[in-house]
């Protein structure tokens, strides 16, 4: 139980590290009070953060009554429902937005509360508000600027709980574990892709777009970065020399090992050894 826990929380740090956000809407908006729509089904998440007044929504099978100071996150491919309830309808900051990891919808795999309460007001409406002036503009930059807020609140939200894959996805995360765990008990070796495939029965090529989907990157260059990391880790944690450590992460040659390292990292092994 307590590596499946481990290998659940590696892959969604993996789908974090190569996640893609594209803002497609943000608005700051008084809702009218015929504001509703019922059982529908979109294809991107939502942000709403309440300012004033009242509404009803419905996430999947979770009826919500938002009260001003509440932070909504409605995951896209879940069933949504929403309508006014008095004479007082929302005022709110909201935003809909993206976040992919190859084809796949990062928050349709991740379960996480829909809620958040206490955040501070002043702190997060200014958020938000960078958010909506970013979106508004047509420069370069305030396509970065807007991508920077949607990280900021979402990296608020994951400050406030430890997120679990879905219910609905763990069986897919079950197989895609078992590749991840391969290719970390084989770093030392050779690993070709057909021997990743075959750990879970798929042909090669189909294997690439599979992975690909699912993690953002292909096979080979996740088996590169995984050498990467676990030679940080050995330069950091342990004596070995750097043709052991070479050794161990699956390089060819001590040289080849010191000169990609430099190339990714932007020092040689000993003067990242050193600084850390």
């Amino acid at each position: 139980m307590k590596k499946r826990a481990q290998n659940e929380q590696e892959a969604i740090q993996q789908m974090l590290l190569h996640m893609q956000v594209q803002v497609l809407e943000a608005e700051y908006t008084q809702c009218w009070p015929e504001w509703k729509e019922f059982d529908y089904t979109i294809d991107y998440n939502k942000l709403y953060w309440i300012v004033d007044g009242e509404g009803w929504l419905k996430i999947g099978d979770k009826e919500l009554y938002p009260r001003p100071g509440q932070l909504i996150l409605m995951p896209a491919g879940t069933k949504q429902s929403y309508s006014t309830i008095s004479d007082r309808p929302f005022l709110k900051y909201w935003c809909h937005f993206t976040a992919t990891v190859g084809d796949s919808e990062v928050f349709s795999w991740l379960d996480v509360p829909l809620v958040y309460d206490g955040f501070d007001p002043e702190l997060m409406t200014g958020v938000f508000c960078e958010l909506v002036q970013a979106r508004h503009q047509k420069t370069v930059s305030s396509r970065l600027k807007e991508k920077s807020a949607v990280l900021d609140i979402l990296s608020r939200i994951l400050d406030r709980t430890t997120p679990a894959i879905h219910p609905d996805k763990t069986w897919e995360m079950q197989r895609l574990a078992i590749v991840q765990q391969y290719i970390q008990d084989h770093l030392h070796e050779e690993i070709t892709l057909e021997q990743m495939a075959a750990t879970i029965h798929l042909h090669p090529n189909y294997f690439i777009k599979y992975f690909k989907r699912h993690f953002g990157t292909t096979p080979q260059k996740y088996l590169s970065i995984k050498r990467m990391e676990q030679a940080k880790i050995l330069l950091r944690t342990s004596t070995l020399s750097i043709k052991e450590i070479a050794d161990a992460t699956g390089f060819e040659s001590a040289n080849y090992f010191s000169k990609t390292f430099r190339q990714r990292v932007g020092y040689s092994p000993s003067e990242y050894r050193a600084n850390m």
